[in-house]
């Protein structure tokens, strides 16, 4: 029998080519200027997300994900910070 917990992924695992709902967001790991600029770019709760791309070298850091039209390079630090569902 399982738990009844359902395991939490964030942007971090999402392989390239995928897509997913970013369902919370933990602020307190991202800088407030930097959180006011991800807003800005429309990455907050609810937002449709893709990645476009992983670096090749330091954990495949930076990441560029889609959003919208727009594709923006995102540090994996903010990634991990992101929850979402697929």
């Amino acid at each position: 029998m399982g738990s009844g917990s359902a395991q939490i992924m964030t942007l971090d695992h999402l392989k390239r080519g995928e897509s997913a709902t970013i369902t919370a967001i933990d602020w307190s790991l991202i800088a407030p200027e930097e959180g006011q600029r991800l807003r800005a770019l429309g990455i907050d709760e609810g937002a449709e997300v893709a990645i476009a791309h992983r670096g090749v070298f330091g954990g495949g850091d930076p990441l560029a994900i889609k959003v919208g039209r727009m594709t923006i390079a995102l540090r994996r630090s903010h990634a991990v910070a992101m929850e979402i569902a697929q």
